[in-house]
């Protein structure tokens, strides 16, 4: 079978320019391009092409790859199509990192130099949040030997989280509240230009140490059993592939608020392409279309409308439909 992968690249190329060249904020061809090749003559333009829209599509180029690969993941390692950060509460967790921190801190943000240093805090407190979730997930992978019981107990860890969550907001200030609903929303538009390269750095060193995984992972599709006569390490490749996704999951969500259906759809999409199983091609298949979906989202999000949407109005759009077509087809195929 031939891998499309190649097919997707003029998309990804076409969308991620599409990022650059339409917005909000109405601006010629001439001025983009002006402003792409170091023409400082119009500083508005400038300014938006190299510090909004430029940041912006990279980072949904590399948080729609970490997303998808994340899911893909967790789909693999429990044999459910609907594994996915939300589902086990790496979500919540930085979730509740955010609503701890916007409850206790709100109003610091006065200066610019508090705003600052209020973010850097919010963006440790969301990946702390999302990092404890997934070392919690992590002991009770070597308790809970069945992945069936483990994918229900992350589901209950995220019901939990999800009520703490709504105690901390009930008792909080209005702007405080206000401010955690607009960051639960998702903006890639959060992350400037100066922050790029650690969400870069982070998602392109997680992403390459999964290729040695995805020979064990695509045996272990065939059963832990299967992967144990093999010789691998079943309980060494749950636990990588965990701490995997929780630390894609948490960059992501801590720069970007949580950021959902993109993990969950894009996988199903892949093999619904590929009409193939074999983890290595889905793998970088996932990581190329999950990069052109979000790009897509965040098109939608700008270009549209005289104010940006929210990733949460959109995301939902192309991943619902296609989580149903899954659960849908799947039922009527039997």
């Amino acid at each position: 079978m031939k891998n499309r992968v190649g097919h997707i690249l003029p998309l990804l190329v076409l969308l991620f320019f599409a990022n650059i060249f339409f917005g909000s904020v109405s601006l010629s061809i001439g001025e983009t391009l002006a402003a792409l090749t170091g023409d400082g003559s119009d500083t508005v333009a400038s300014y938006i092409i190299l510090q909004c829209r430029l940041p912006q599509a990279l980072t949904a180029l590399f948080a729609g790859a970490a997303l998808s690969v994340s899911g893909l993941l967790l789909q693999t390692l429990f044999h459910n199509p609907l594994a996915g950060p939300s589902v086990l509460g790496i979500n919540s967790g930085a979730s509740l990192g955010v609503a701890i921190v916007i409850m206790t801190m709100a109003g610091v943000s006065a200066s610019a130099s508090a705003a600052a240093a209020f973010y850097v805090i919010l963006v440790l407190a969301a990946m702390a949040g999302a990092l404890g979730v997934t070392i919690l997930l992590l002991i009770l992978s070597n308790i809970i030997r069945n992945n069936l019981i483990l994918l229900i107990t992350g589901m209950m860890i995220s019901y939990i989280i999800s009520s703490i969550i709504t105690l901390i907001t009930f008792s909080a200030a209005d702007s405080g509240v206000k401010n955690y609903v607009v960051w639960g929303m998702g903006d890639y538009s959060l992350v400037s230009a100066s922050q790029l390269p650690w969400l870069i750095s982070v998602v392109t060193l997680i992403v390459v140490l999964c290729l040695p995984l995805c020979k064990s992972l695509n045996a272990f599709q065939l059963g832990s059993q299967y992967a144990k006569n093999l010789g691998i390490s079943v309980n060494f490749l749950r636990s990588a592939t965990l701490l995997i996704t929780g630390i894609l999951t948490a960059i992501v969500t801590a720069f970007c608020g949580p950021v959902s259906f993109i993990g969950l759809a894009v996988p199903h999409i892949s093999r619904l392409i590929l009409k193939s199983e074999n983890f290595p091609r889905l793998f970088l298949h996932t990581v190329v279309l999950g990069s052109t979906v979000s790009l897509l989202c965040n098109l939608m999000t700008t270009a549209f409308t005289a104010t940006p949407l929210p990733l949460a109005a959109v995301t939902p759009l192309i991943g619902a439909p296609v989580i149903l077509w899954v659960l849908f087809g799947k039922k009527n195929s039997r």
